[in-house]
C-alpha cells in the first residue's frame, strides 16, 4: 500500500479489477474475461490477510488455500452456493464480476452469510492489490492513456495510472476504457478498506469518532459505506461547531472529501446513501438513468415529499452539505461549470479541495458577479447554479454558518419548520422583527446566505416564497415572463391590493426585508446602477464587501444623487434613477423596508407609532410627530417627505387611492410627471370633485397637513420661493409662517408703490396658489386652528372640513338659521383675534 502514498483514496488498485470485467463489445466477443486472468499467487487470498480472517473464510467445504485454476469461479465455493442460489440469477453465475455486482449491491436486510461476505473481500482485495492488473488497463484504455497528457506520463506499476484515469473519468469518451474505470469504482468503493490509503489516514478518526472497527472482516459488505459516513457526519458537526464536535485530522478530512467527490458520478459508489435510497429511487427516480450524478439530482429534487423516508432524507442532506463544502462533489455542477470557473478565475487552487475556493458558496457568488456583470456564463451552468441556489433556500442546513449562528432562534421560534425553506423564513420573519429580536451574528447569516443563493434574480428559487405567491403571480404578473426578475417587482407593486393573498405577503415582506439591506440583491437595480455607484459611491464588485460600508449605505448613496438638481452636479443617469424611484415607490409601503429610517427611527416608532400596524401609518405617524421626533430620526422623515413632494407617486397606497381622481382629472400631470410636483398640486385641486373618495381625501388632506410643517415639504413652493426666503424671511421654517412673511411683504411693497417688488414675480404666483389652498381648510393654519377649536366644536360640530366650510356658514345655513350668524358673533376672542 506504500505505493498509494501520493493519491490518498486512489483506486489505482482498481486496476486489477480488470480481470474481472467481462464487457460485450459490439463485435460480441469479451473486453477481458475474468477467468482467463490467472490469479495472484496464493490463489484469492492473499498473504497479508488476517489469518484469523483466512480461517473465518473458510467454510462450508471451501478449499482457499489451495492453488486455483486459471477458470476459477466464484460460484464454485460452497460458502457462497446457497446465497448465489437465493439471490442472482443462474446466468449470471459463471461470471465473477457479475457475481460480486448481484451480491453487493443487495438490500441490507436481505442477509448473506458471513462466510460468502468473507470470501467476497477476500477476493476483491486480491484484486485491488495486485500490480499485475495494470497492464489491463493499459490495454484497455490504450487509445485514452494517450490523449490524457496527465495519465500519459505517469510510471508504470505503481497504481498511478488507474488513480490518473479515476481522476479523469469525466473525460474519458472511449465506451470499453469508461466501463472498465466505472466496474472498478463500483468494487472498491463497496469497503472503505479496500479504498487505497484511506484506512491508513482516517484509521484514529475512526477510533475517535467510534465509527465502527477497522479490523479486517469485524463488519459485513454492506455496513462498510456507514462508517464513511460516520466520518462525513463527524466532519459536518466540526464544520457547524456542534456541541461535542471533534477536529478531524486534515489528512483525513482530505480523504473524505476525495472519496465523495469520487463518488460524485454514481450514487452507487455511495454505498451508505445507496442502501438508505434503494426504495426512494424506485419510488422517485425510476426511469433516472444512474451516471453524471443524475439520481442524485433526481433524489434531491424530491427530498421534501412526504413519501420519502427518513433515512433517505437524512443521507441525501449529509450529501448536500458535503457540496456546500466542496462543489466538486457534485459532478454535474464540477462539470457544467469547469469551463466558467477556469474563465473568470473562481477556482484559484485546484490542489485544494477543501481550501475557501472549492466551497460551494464561493463558487455562485464568482459566477453570479459574472452574471450580474453582464458577462457570458454558459446556460448549463446557470441551470446548475440554480439547482443548488433552490436547495440552499429550502434547507438551512446546508449552511453551516446558519446553523452555528442561529440555532438558538430556530429553537425559539422555528422548531418543526425546516422543510421547503419554512425554517429559513422563520428567521427571516426574526429578523424583520415581526417575533422578536434575533442575534447580528444570525443576522448576517441570513444577509450572505441570500446573497448565495440570490432570490432576488428568480423568485422560483425561494420555494417557500414560490408557493405562497402562485395565485397572484397567475392573476397579477401573469404578463411577465416566468422567472423574470421583474416578478417580485410586480409582486411589492400589488401588495395591498385586492389581489394579494396574506401569506404571500407575509413570505414577499420577509424576504424584501433582506433584499433592501443590500442593493445588490435586487438584479435590476444592479444592473442599471453599477456604473453610477461605482462613480458615485465607490463601490466593490458583486461578491466583495467593505465592511466600513453599512448595509443600505449604497442605495442611500443613490438616492442622495438621484435627486440634484443640475446645478449641483453629478446626477445619476436616466436609468439607475428610474430603478430608484423604484425602489423608492416600494419601501414606502413598510417602514421596515427603509434600513435607514428603521434604524434612526426605531425609539421613535415605539414611543409614537407602535400601534400603527396598517400599511403607510408609521410613515404617516412618524410625520405627524416630526416635531417629537429626536433629531436624527426627524431629519431622516423630513427628507422622505420633501422628495414625497417631489415625487408624490411614492406614496403608492395614496395613488392607488387616487386612481379615479386622477384618471378623470389629473393623467395628463400624472404621465408626465417629472420631479415637479404638479401631481399633488393636481389632487390637492381636485379635492371635491366628485370622483374624490374618503382614502384619496384623507390621504391628500395629510399631506397638506404635513407640508405647513416645513416650507421644503411643499416641492413647487419651495422651487419658487427658496431664494426669497433666505433673503427675507430667514430662520423660518414652517410653511404657514414663510407664507405670511412674503405676503406681508407684498402688501407692504405693494401699499408703497415700490419701483421693484422685492418678492420674485414666480414667488408671488406661487403664493397666490398657496393662500387660497390655505384657506380652504382652517386646519392649514395651525394657530387659528388651536385658537378655534372649542368654538369649533360648540359652533361648527357637523360641519366638515374642507372646501371653506368650518370659516364661511353656508347660505344654506344662513337661510334656514340665521342665529347661526349671531352665535358666530360670540366667539371666543382669541379665536376673533386670529381670524
Amino acid at each position: 500500500m506504500a505505493d498509494c502514498r501520493r493519491v490518498p483514496l486512489l483506486l489505482l488498485l482498481m486496476c486489477i479489477f480488470c480481470c474481472v470485467h467481462q464487457n460485450q463489445a459490439e463485435n460480441n466477443k469479451p473486453l477481458v474475461n475474468a477467468d482467463s486472468v490467472p490469479n495472484p499467487p496464493g490463489g484469492p487470498v492473499p498473504p497479508a490477510v488476517n489469518p484469523v480472517v483466512a480461517d473465518r473464510s473458510l467454510g462450508a467445504g471451501a478449499s482457499l488455500q489451495r492453488k486455483r485454476s486459471t477458470g476459477w469461479k466464484l460460484a464454485e465455493e460452497a460458502v457462497c452456493r446457497e446465497d448465489l442460489t437465493r439471490l442472482c440469477p443462474k446466468n449470471s453465475w459463471n461470471n465473477n464480476l457479475s457475481v460480486l455486482e448481484c451480491l453487493q449491491d443487495k438490500k441490507e436486510e436481505t442477509e448473506i452469510s458471513a462466510e460468502c461476505n468473507h470470501l467476497l473481500w477476500n477476493y476483491k482485495l486480491n484484486l485491488t492489490t495486485d500490480p499485475k492488473f495494470e497492464s489491463v488497463a493499459v490495454e484497455v484504455c490504450k487509445s485514452t492513456i494517450a490523449d490524457i497528457k496527465e495519465c500519459a506520463s505517469e510510471e508504470l506499476g505503481k497504481g498511478y495510472l488507474v488513480s490518473c484515469l479515476v481522476d479523469h473519468r469525466g473525460n474519458i469518451s472511449d465506451y470499453q476504457c469508461n466501463q472498465y474505470i466505472h466496474k472498478m469504482t463500483s468494487i472498491v468503493f463497496s469497503d472503505y478498506r479496500l479504498i487505497c490509503g484511506f484506512m491508513d489516514k482516517c484509521k484514529e478518526d475512526i477510533n475517535a469518532l467510534h465509527c465502527g472497527s477497522i479490523s479486517t472482516g469485524e463488519k459485513d459488505v454492506h455496513s462498510q459505506g456507514e462508517v464513511i459516513a460516520c466520518l462525513e457526519k463527524g466532519l459536518i458537526r466540526e464544520a457547524e461547531e456542534q456541541p461535542g464536535a471533534r477536529v478531524i485530522k486534515d489528512e483525513c478530512k482530505k480523504a473524505i472529501m476525495r472519496v465523495a467527490e469520487l463518488s460524485s458520478d454514481d450514487f452507487h459508489l455511495d454505498r451508505y446513501l445507496y442502501f438508505s435510497c434503494r426504495d426512494d429511487r424506485e419510488r422517485f427516480c425510476e426511469n433516472t438513468l444512474a451516471g453524471e450524478g443524475r439520481v442524485y439530482k433526481c433524489l434531491f429534487n424530491h427530498k421534501f415529499e412526504e413519501a420519502m423516508t427518513e433515512r433517505c432524507r437524512e443521507a441525501l442532506t449529509t450529501r448536500q452539505k458535503l457540496i456546500a463544502q466542496d462543489y466538486k462533489v457534485s459532478y454535474s455542477l464540477a462539470k457544467s461549470c469547469k469551463s466558467d470557473l477556469r474563465k473568470y478565475r473562481c477556482s484559484v487552487d485546484t490542489n485544494m479541495p477543501r481550501a475557501r475556493e472549492a466551497r460551494l458558496s464561493y463558487l455562485l457568488l464568482c459566477l453570479e458577479s459574472a452574471v450580474h456583470r453582464g458577462r457570458v456564463v454558459s446556460g448549463e451552468c446557470q441551470g446548475e447554479m440554480m439547482d443548488y441556489r433552490r436547495m440552499l433556500m429550502e434547507d438551512f442546513s446546508l449552511s453551516p454558518e446558519i446553523v452555528l449562528h442561529c440555532r438558538s432562534e430556530i429553537e425559539s421560534h422555528c422548531s418543526g419548520l425546516h422543510r421547503k425553506g419554512r425554517t429559513l423564513h422563520c428567521l427571516m420573519k426574526a429578523g424583520r422583527g415581526d417575533i422578536a429580536a434575533i442575534d447580528a451574528n444570525c443576522q448576517r447569516a441570513l444577509q450572505t446566505l441570500l446573497q448565495e443563493a440570490d432570490p432576488g434574480a428568480d423568485y422560483r428559487i425561494d420555494r417557500a416564497l414560490n408557493e405562497a405567491c402562485e395565485s397572484v403571480i397567475q392573476t397579477a404578473c401573469k404578463h411577465i415572463r416566468n422567472g423574470d426578475p421583474m416578478i417580485l417587482s410586480c409582486l411589492m407593486e400589488h401588495l395591498y391590493t385586492e389581489k394579494m393573498v396574506e401569506d404571500c405577503e407575509h413570505r414577499l415582506l420577509e424576504l424584501q426585508y433582506f433584499i433592501a439591506r443590500d442593493w445588490k440583491l435586487d438584479p435590476i437595480l444592479y444592473k442599471k446602477c453599477q456604473g453610477d455607484a461605482s462613480r458615485l459611491c465607490h463601490t466593490h464588485g458583486w461578491n466583495e464587501t467593505s465592511e466600513m460600508m453599512p448595509p443600505g449605505a449604497i442605495f442611500s448613496c443613490l438616492y442622495r444623487h438621484a435627486y440634484r438638481s443640475v446645478e449641483q452636479g453629478r446626477r445619476l443617469s436616466r436609468d439607475c434613477k428610474v430603478e430608484v424611484q423604484r425602489i423608492l415607490h416600494q419601501r414606502a409601503l413598510d417602514v421596515k423596508l427603509d434600513p435607514e429610517l428603521q434604524k434612526r427611527c426605531m425609539t421613535d416608532l415605539g414611543k409614537w407609532c407602535s400601534e400603527k400596524t396598517d400599511a403607510g401609518q408609521e410613515v404617516e405617524c412618524l410625520q405627524d410627530h416630526l416635531e417629537d421626533l429626536v433629531l436624527e430620526c426627524r431629519d431622516m422623515v423630513g427628507n422622505l417627505t420633501e422628495l414625497e413632494s417631489e415625487d408624490i407617486q411614492i406614496e403608492a397606497l395614496l395613488m392607488r387611492a387616487c386612481e379615479p381622481v386622477i384618471q378623470s382629472h389629473c393623467h395628463e400631470v400624472a404621465d408626465n410627471q417629472v420631479d415637479t410636483g404638479d401631481l399633488m398640486e393636481c389632487l390637492v385641486q381636485n379635492k371635491h370633485e366628485k370622483e374624490m373618495n374618503e382614502k384619496c381625501l384623507v390621504g391628500v388632506t395629510h399631506f397638506q397637513l404635513v407640508q405647513i410643517k416645513d416650507f421644503r415639504f411643499s416641492y413647487k413652493f419651495k422651487t419658487a420661493c427658496k431664494e426669497d426666503v433666505l433673503k427675507l424671511c430667514p430662520n423660518i421654517k414652517k410653511k404657514v409662517d414663510v407664507v405670511i412673511c412674503l405676503s406681508t411683504t407684498v402688501r407692504n411693497d405693494t401699499l408703497q408703490d415700490v419701483k421693484e417688488q422685492r418678492v420674485s414675480v414666480k414667488c408671488r404666483k406661487q403664493l397666490r396658489v398657496e393662500e387660497v389652498e390655505m384657506s380652504e381648510d382652517i386646519r392649514l393654519d395651525p394657530e387659528l386652528y388651536d385658537s378655534c377649536q372649542p368654538d369649533i366644536k360648540r359652533l361648527c360640530p357637523n360641519v366638515n372640513y374642507g372646501n371653506a366650510q368650518v370659516r364661511v356658514p353656508s347660505a344654506a345655513a344662513s337661510n334656514h338659521n340665521p342665529s347661526v350668524f349671531n352665535s358666530h358673533a360670540s366667539q371666543s376672542n382669541e379665536c376673533e383675534r386670529q381670524k
